[in-house]
């Protein structure tokens, strides 16, 4: 049986990090991507709930790091290390990104899920991290899990059920 106490639950535009007793999760993920990284020695998890693909368009003063995934890759990473995460040892997850309304002639500006998957992927493999498994894109929301005692990575949506990665 799961203790509450033992979940920890990060928000949209947030991330957080937990130890081997630590169970982390997001909801709502809709365009948005929640990312995790893992460190299968250390059992030390890491789940950001990413919103927008890059810090360039944020207002001057106004950067919340974790809701960019330019920003919030190297946030979540250095969280991780601080708790005695290894960088070589990680690997990482994800699910979101779908593309959830569709809009005839927009063009790039409103494909959010699908460019917040590709600026997380690129900034895994800027960082050496390998992508290991994910469910993305299609038109659906989605709830993840990251049990740090296991690596399990679940995602749970209306549409298809719970599916483990």
């Amino acid at each position: 049986m799961i203790d509450e106490q033992s979940i920890v639950k990060v928000a949209m535009a947030d991330l957080n990090v937990a130890g081997p007793n630590g169970i982390l999760r997001t909801t709502g993920l809709g365009s948005c991507v929640g990312l995790t990284l893992y460190d299968p020695v250390a059992k030390i998890g890491g789940l950001a709930h990413i919103m927008l693909p890059s810090s360039s368009i944020a207002r001057e003063g106004q950067l919340n790091l974790a809701k960019y995934a330019d920003t919030a890759l190297p946030v979540l990473l250095n969280k991780m290390k601080g708790l005695g995460a290894v960088q070589a040892r990680l690997v990482a997850k994800m699910a979101g990104g779908a593309q959830m309304f569709s809009f005839a002639g927009a063009g790039d500006t409103m494909r959010i899920g699908p460019r917040n998957v590709e600026s997380c992927k690129e900034g895994l493999q800027q960082m050496g991290i390998a992508l290991i498994a994910e469910d993305t894109g299609e038109n659906y929301g989605r709830t993840v899990e990251l049990d740090c005692s296991t690596g399990k990575f679940t995602v749970r949506s209306v549409q298809k059920g719970i599916k483990e990665l």
